[in-house]
């Protein structure tokens, strides 16, 4: 539904009014009782109703729980192969935990 901007030539009054776009236009000022209240051309406003939009099914984040869940796995997927390669490929253990032993240039 479509929010209207509505502002009374007499007083001043300014209002935003939700109405269908079958409903007429208002009329009477709700501030001084004038007949002067006239809807004002301003930017398309209007207001999403139901499930499914950003605003109430996302913009939280907490709806998420699969995408969440992913990430968590793909980072414990990394870990867990730094640690195998980490580990000797031929069973012994070497010094310092590392293939190399831990005395190359790269530790």
């Amino acid at each position: 539904m479509p929010i209207y901007a509505y502002r009374c030539d007499s007083c001043g009054h300014a209002k935003d009014v939700l109405q269908k776009l079958s409903d007429a236009p208002l009329s009477t000022c709700p501030a001084c009782g004038a007949e002067a209240f006239q809807k004002q051309i301003t930017a398309a406003g209007f207001q999403l109703k139901g499930s499914g939009w950003y605003v109430t099914d996302f913009k939280g984040g907490s709806g998420g729980s699969s995408a969440t869940a992913t990430s968590t796995g793909a980072a414990a997927a990394p870990a867990a192969a730094e640690a195998a390669s980490a580990s000797s490929t031929d069973g012994t253990s070497s010094s310092g935990g590392t293939p190399c032993g831990g005395s190359c240039a790269c530790h």
